[in-house]
């Protein structure tokens, strides 16, 4: 990742404390600056951004002030009108309306629920409006998709728990914690896990987890271990960091130490894996997708098309709708390659990572 992201993410560490009180309430919006002008001509354009939770930290903490400020480094005028639906599908629906009341011309749609949001696609596409399904694949006539090869994610998770769990495969079982059932990428998640665990390891309970709480992951984990038992417990699959989380402590509480999957990096999540309470997690680089998708939104709100090379393939949407979309590669993160990864990109500074607990941790993986 380039000394950009390390400036931009300077600057987030300074106003992370405005972004945490702004991820209060459930329709928040922020406006930028507005001036008179064509947008063709570098006046302003006006681009809705609506995101769908802020219990997993990166939303707040990287996705939107990346966007906002690609956005504003290709539009010094855009109007970016900010929302967070705290996972409530009827609030972002509203917020939809909302925005289109206030007549952005671009919305970067990251739905809570894909296939619910469907109406509201339908109606920002009859009002001529463009919609680029951000993270999640949105259903109904969605313009572009920017996101990771998200089955490819689920697919290195199964890979790397397969591996850890090793010679122990036959010995017990292991417990798949996946995502949200409204999320599609939750689907893919959970279908190339499963294309790499099934056959190779027996599970023993699977659940699909609502809103990727990390408090019902941990009930979900402390049930399993109950009715599998301690002793037969191999191994637990858990979509992603933050629900991973909760994870540990039910494995914790049950004096497990098995391994334990995750994904996006959390700072959280990079600690444990130094530690050895959780085994890997999938890394995916943020500023290559918020910086393609802040282009394809320009690109779109001054009328222009988006470069080709930004939407180099298409998929298809749970209605059938075909989508020009831009596939990012994940990466696997695991202790051997966090300082070349996360602190080498500037994700995260060796200080923020390796608090007193994680010192020693830190030391052993060459990370000061």
């Amino acid at each position: 990742m380039s000394n950009g992201l390390r400036h931009v993410l300077a600057v987030i560490a300074v106003t992370s404390v405005g972004l945490g009180l702004a991820s209060c309430g459930s329709a928040k919006e922020s406006t930028g600056s507005t001036s008179s002008g064509s947008a063709a001509s570098g006046g302003t354009i006006k681009i809705g951004l609506l995101l769908p939770e802020t219990k997993t930290t990166r939303y707040e903490q990287f996705d939107r002030p990346l966007i906002e400020q690609k956005i504003k480094e290709l539009a010094p005028n855009a109007q970016i009108d900010y929302y967070n639906a705290n996972e409530n599908a009827t609030t972002q629906q509203t917020q939809v309306d909302t925005a289109l009341t206030k007549g952005d011309k671009v919305l970067i749609l990251d739905a809570v629920d894909s296939k619910s949001i469907q109406s509201s696609v339908q109606k920002a596409h009859d009002a001529g409006v463009k919609v680029i399904a951000y993270d999640r694949l949105a259903q109904g006539p969605v313009d572009a998709y920017v996101s990771f090869d998200n089955r490819k994610v689920g697919e290195l998770q199964g890979q790397a728990l397969v591996e850890a769990v090793g010679d122990k495969a036959n010995a017990g079982q292991i417990i798949m914690i996946n995502g949200s059932p409204t999320d599609p990428n939750a689907a893919d998640f959970k279908a190339g896990a499963h294309s790499a665990i099934d056959g190779k390891l027996q599970i023993g309970k699977e659940y699909d987890t609502p809103n990727w709480d990390p408090n019902n992951a941990n009930q979900e984990a402390a049930a399993a271990i109950t009715a599998i038992g301690a002793p037969n417990v191999v191994g637990v699959y858990s979509a992603n960091d933050g629900m991973a989380a909760g994870i540990a402590t039910a494995l914790k509480a049950a004096g497990l130490s098995v391994p334990l999957t995750g994904q996006d990096a959390q700072l959280d999540g990079v600690q444990r894996i130094l530690v050895g309470t959780q085994t890997m997690s999938i890394y995916k680089p943020f500023k290559p997708e918020t910086d393609a998708t802040a282009q394809i939104a320009v690109a779109f709100a001054q009328g222009r098309t988006p470069d080709p090379a930004l939407l180099p393939t298409t998929v298809t949407n749970g209605s059938g709708n075909s989508v020009p979309a831009n596939l990012i590669t994940p990466i696997v993160l695991t202790k051997d390659n966090i300082k070349t990864t996360v602190v080498a990109d500037g994700l995260y500074t060796p200080q923020q990572i390796c608090t007193a607990d994680y010192a020693a941790a830190c030391a052993e993986a060459g990370i000061s």
